[in-house]
């Protein structure tokens, strides 16, 4: 009580609004409220490589290669194959017509100042970062004992917790029920600590666990075909106008990332994969000379995974939709300062959960287009400042999303229920939700890491 007596205080005296839900105290801390279950915003700052606050790399020159008359896709695939760190594509165009891969660890690929990509042929993707295989279970399922676990929560009560130990990669998998589509729940985590029957994980959950529909479990996995330590940076991209050429696509990677990419007349800039993990996008941006074709046209941003960080990226031009989620889409997935002239986020596929769109930007969108669209295909979602002529903010059952300090006209779509509007047309400070729960985790060093100031 005397937390919200102070917030209604110092929002008495603020410029602007404060959240309901997460809003600072006296400590300059971030505070959250919660529904009478429990259910809270959750931490998103652990998106990102190294989950969140960590400068991206740059790793060591390997190889270096000037370009050559033709299709260079074959030199440059063998260069990226014996590399032990960062292929360097000199300044000049490239014809590239067959697809690069990096399927090894601790591999880049990098351009100096002015290095052009020029796509050729066949339509084909650009580049394909990929490990192998999936999730590999080890040991039985164990049973989470709590009849109810929010979202936002890290520590939960297990079945035979001498069997996990600090360091343990775990799988927590839940069948959500019938209304939820049925969809299976995956949040890949890390033991933090074990104490009696209690364990903790390194990043909170992004989806509430019921057990009174299908008991939630934790099992230990491998991922032996993982790959760590790889990305792509300063390369200018472009493909012919009216064909479709998907350009990166990223999976079976953990501590990846691409950056400063300029992506002209691609689709499908950028698909994260589900067995991605703490992979960060920042500056990559993408334009359109023309519509995409069709009604089905690709996403410039396809996101699963988990701990994706989406920061500063900008689509121009008209695209179908900017930024989507797949299924298998689990949070934290931030999307920070992301613009765009059409169109926005969107939920496409069952189920996504914790997904924050951060300070974006939407100035082109539509009622059949919002700037955010979480539909009943995603749950505990926030909108954070904002900005769209128009807002689809829904709340799907058994579950929440939230609209927090947004600017635009909310829409509804059939009989579903909007979920949370929070200081309608006002926004809120924090400016960033995003930078400020970074700043609280691990202090200001984090935020000067990934190119802020402030939150």
């Amino acid at each position: 009580m005397k937390v919200f007596v102070w917030m209604l205080a110092a929002c008495a005296l603020h410029a602007q609004a404060l959240s309901e839900w997460a809003f600072g105290g006296p400590d300059h801390r971030l505070y959250y409220r919660t529904d009478p279950r429990g259910n809270a915003l959750m931490d998103f700052s652990f998106a990102g490589y190294h989950a969140g606050g960590v400068a991206l790399p740059s790793p060591a020159v390997s190889q270096r290669l000037t370009p050559v008359a033709g299709d260079n896709t074959a030199r440059i695939q063998a260069a990226l194959d014996c590399a032990k760190g960062a292929v360097v594509l000199a300044s000049g165009e490239y014809d590239i017509a067959g697809t690069l891969s990096i399927t090894r660890s601790n591999v880049v690929l990098r351009g100096e100042k002015g290095a052009a990509i020029r796509l050729t042929g066949k339509p084909h993707p650009f580049l394909e970062i990929h490990g192998a295989g999936a999730w590999q279970e080890e040991g039985p399922r164990v049973p989470i004992l709590d009849a109810f676990v929010p979202t936002g929560a890290a520590t939960f009560r297990v079945r035979d917790a001498a069997a996990f130990h600090p360091g343990d990669h775990v799988l927590v998998l839940h069948l959500l029920p019938a209304e939820q589509l049925g969809a299976v729940s995956r949040a890949d985590r890390v033991i933090e600590s074990v104490d009696g029957d209690r364990v903790t994980l390194d990043v909170p959950l992004s989806n509430a666990l019921d057990g009174q529909f299908t008991p939630a479990t934790l099992v230990r996995y491998t991922f032996p075909g993982r790959i760590t330590e790889v990305g792509v940076e300063n390369l200018r991209i472009s493909a012919p106008s009216g064909d479709v050429y998907p350009a990166v696509r990223i999976d079976a990677a953990e501590d990846a990332w691409a950056r400063d990419l300029d992506m002209r007349d691609v689709a499908n800039a950028v698909v994260i994969g589900p067995g991605a993990k703490r992979l960060t996008l920042t500056n990559v941006r993408t334009s359109h000379s023309a519509a995409p074709a069709g009604a089905e046209a690709p996403a410039d941003f396809s996101l699963q995974g988990t701990q994706i960080l989406l920061d500063r990226c900008r689509v121009t031009g008209e695209a179908a939709w900017p930024v989507v989620t797949l299924s298998e889409a689990t949070g934290p997935l931030v999307v920070l300062n992301f613009i765009a002239d059409r169109g926005g986020v969107a939920a496409h596929q069952p189920w996504a959960t914790g997904l924050l769109v951060d300070g974006g930007k939407f100035p082109g969108a539509t009622q059949a287009r919002p700037g955010v669209a979480f539909s009943t295909n995603t749950a505990w979602s926030v909108a954070w400042n904002v900005t769209s002529p128009y807002l689809l903010v829904q709340q799907p059952p058994g579950a929440q999303n939230w609209c927090v300090g947004c600017m635009g006209t909310p829409v509804t779509s059939g009989n579903t229920p909007n979920g949370i509007f929070d200081s309608p047309g006002k926004m809120v400070d924090p400016a960033s939700l995003y930078l400020h729960q970074l700043h609280d985790r691990l202090g200001p060093d984090a935020l000067h890491n990934i190119g802020y100031s402030s939150y």
